[in-house]
């Protein structure tokens, strides 16, 4: 990077907070806003959107919403109440191009629907919470939505029928064939539920099939991937333990009333956990995480769990 471009990257994140501020003050000024487009990745959702979508939302903001169509379920206040007055929703792309955070190079049949939103967006005249701008979005809107709690965590278990049963549910992540610091090494998910299996009345193997291992079921255990939100948290909220590497599925427990095990492989150090963390108690703490790095200590813990 040369000296201007640092002197102008330094500029667009001095400036990032005053937007932010700015665009805020307008939004509550008056009562209505764009935001979006929205199409990155799940944890990035769950840790940095919905809970600020949430915070407008409960100071009376219509929102006109621009995200993808499999997020909608968790689109919803404790009473089940719509979060955003409008949503414009984006196909399920993740099996044809994989987000980072909220960049991804789209198919043209969703870009053609968020370059439209963006258009209305900027004529309208109204605030406009521009998720597509790399700069803000990454450098300021994560750390100042957390700096001044501009966020909000409801807890969607409230708003379901469903009761807690004796079960768990597992995200299988799937690796490739390289290990990464912040995911370890790729666990044998199939051993995993069968191991876990004598602890509880069912084993539910959950995720979109795009980031997830796959096998057949038996016995107590189910395995249900599918590009189903919807079903995700309602096997979230009505089981007792969440199971996971370290990916954005880790914040599910604060919106589903359930704990969290974090599980990695190959060593003790979790990469880029401490930042995690951070966001993590921003979203909210009623189950701290927990870690487990080997099968041995992931059945102590449900052991522990189980007797509590």
């Amino acid at each position: 990077m040369t000296l201007l471009q640092k002197i102008v990257f330094r500029y667009k994140i001095t400036t990032g907070a005053f937007k932010a501020r700015r665009l805020l003050f307008f939004t509550l000024l008056f009562k209505r806003c764009y935001y979006g487009p929205f199409k990155g990745e799940f944890g990035h959702l769950l840790a940095h959107n919905l809970p600020f979508i949430a915070y407008l939302h409960s100071k009376g903001v219509k929102i006109r919403y621009c995200g993808i169509e499999l997020h909608k379920p968790f689109f919803i206040d404790e009473k089940g109440e719509p979060l955003v007055s409008e949503y414009t929703a984006l196909d399920d792309f993740f099996m044809e191009a994989q987000p980072d955070s909220n960049k991804v190079d789209e198919p043209a049949r969703i870009r053609k629907v968020t370059l439209e939103f963006i258009r209305k967006a900027k004529r309208s005249f109204l605030p406009f919470w521009n998720m597509n701008d790399e700069t803000f979005y990454w450098y300021t809107f994560r750390w100042w939505t957390v700096k001044h709690s501009f966020m909000k965590t409801n807890d969607l278990s409230k708003s379901r029928t469903s009761r807690k049963e004796s079960s768990v549910v597992i995200f299988p992540r799937k690796k490739g064939p390289a290990t990464h610091v912040n995911n370890g090494e790729a666990w044998d998910y199939k051993e995993l539920a069968e191991a876990v299996s004598p602890y509880f009345d069912k084993v539910y193997v959950i995720g979109h099939p795009a980031f997830s291992s796959e096998f057949d079921s038996f016995g107590k255990i189910e395995v249900c991937i599918a590009p189903d939100n919807k079903m995700i948290l309602e096997k979230c909220c009505k089981s007792s333990l969440i199971i996971t590497p370290h990916s954005g599925t880790v914040y599910l427990g604060e919106y589903t009333d359930c704990p969290v095990l974090i599980i990695y492989k190959g060593g003790n150090v979790i990469g880029n956990i401490e930042e995690t963390k951070k966001f993590k108690l921003a979203v909210g703490n009623r189950y701290p995480f927990s870690y487990a790095f080997n099968m041995e200590e992931i059945v102590t813990f449900i052991k522990n769990l189980n007797t509590i």
